[in-house]
């Protein structure tokens, strides 16, 4: 069946949601993992594809104790193994001809973001949406080398997405207008809200979120105050649900660094990383993930 026959046949058979009937999604860390959770609970067949089988294997456990987290909290309607038959594995992005919609998640890198949409551009059908969940690479930038750039978007998700009620969605210079109704439509069947943002460095959230992210490194390299007291000035005095500090522990170092880097590149040296935060990364200090950077955590 080719890709475009494909899609026909998924489109006839909707999910009454307003979710794409199949979606794909490429890369299955923890936040791929975690977009696959929100369009399973909002009824679509939904592809994961990774590097190898090892990595395949990771992402499909990641998927599936999200979802059986969601079943056991009352939080979905349907049991764990009608989302298990509806979800699947593969190593090969051919395996995403017949989806509606394929979501890139892979690590915050221009080159192997283009390298990642290129390839799964060739075999989606021409109707077919394209979107990225980059946190602050333009989407003009990664349109380049695309073919149909009209049907490129950016949907960017927050960690952790099953919990997270915000997806930024960007519009590039050349997205279709449909095609950002269309996300923002999308956005609200898995019961999220969307902004609209036009393509910048950062976008809205990125831009806001890491220079207060960077403003409170730097407090704590210059003794300021102790990274629990610079958090609870935010979550007390200005309601935030979570610290700057410990939100960069949850997002990764090494992510907030690469951020940085690319802001401080386009945008100036206001977002210029701070020399504690390029320490932590070089030692390996990098957030939950790997049991230690602003706080200490269960790397298990």
């Amino acid at each position: 069946m080719s890709g475009s026959q494909g899609l026909d046949t998924l489109r006839d058979s909707p999910t009454g949601s307003g979710a794409p009937a199949a979606v794909g999604v490429l890369g299955g860390g923890r936040m791929g993992a975690g977009i696959a959770h929100a369009f399973l609970l909002a009824g679509s067949r939904v592809t994961i594809v990774e590097r190898d089988a090892d990595a395949a294997a990771a992402a499909a456990q990641r998927v599936l104790a999200s979802v059986e987290a969601s079943v056991v909290r009352g939080t979905a309607d349907e049991d764990a193994a009608a989302y298990a038959a509806r979800f699947a594995t593969s190593t090969d992005v051919a395996d995403f001809a017949n989806c509606e919609l394929v979501v890139e998640a892979v690590p915050e890198d221009l080159e192997l973001k283009i390298d990642a949409l290129t390839r799964v551009e060739r075999v989606l059908a021409p109707a077919a949406a394209l979107a990225s969940n980059t946190s602050s690479i333009s989407i003009d930038q990664l349109a380049t080398l695309l073919d149909r750039p009209s049907r490129f978007v950016g949907m960017h998700f927050f960690n952790p997405v099953p919990a997270s009620t915000l997806v930024e969605v960007v519009r590039g210079e050349a997205s279709d207008p449909k095609l950002v109704d269309e996300a923002r439509g999308w956005v609200r069947a898995i019961g999220k809200t969307p902004i609209v943002v036009a393509d910048a460095p950062g976008f809205a959230s990125s831009r806001l979120g890491v220079m207060l992210g960077l403003e409170a490194i730097r407090m704590l390299e210059e003794g300021v105050a102790s990274a629990e007291d610079i958090d609870a000035a935010m979550t007390l005095g200005y309601k935030h649900p979570v610290g700057p500090l410990k939100l960069t522990d949850l997002v990764g170092l090494d992510v907030r660094l690469g951020i940085a880097e690319y802001l401080a590149q386009t945008l100036g040296e206001r977002f210029a990383p701070p020399a504690l935060l390029r320490r932590m990364v070089a030692e390996g200090r990098l957030g939950r993930k790997s049991g230690e950077g602003f706080y200490q955590w269960d790397a298990s």
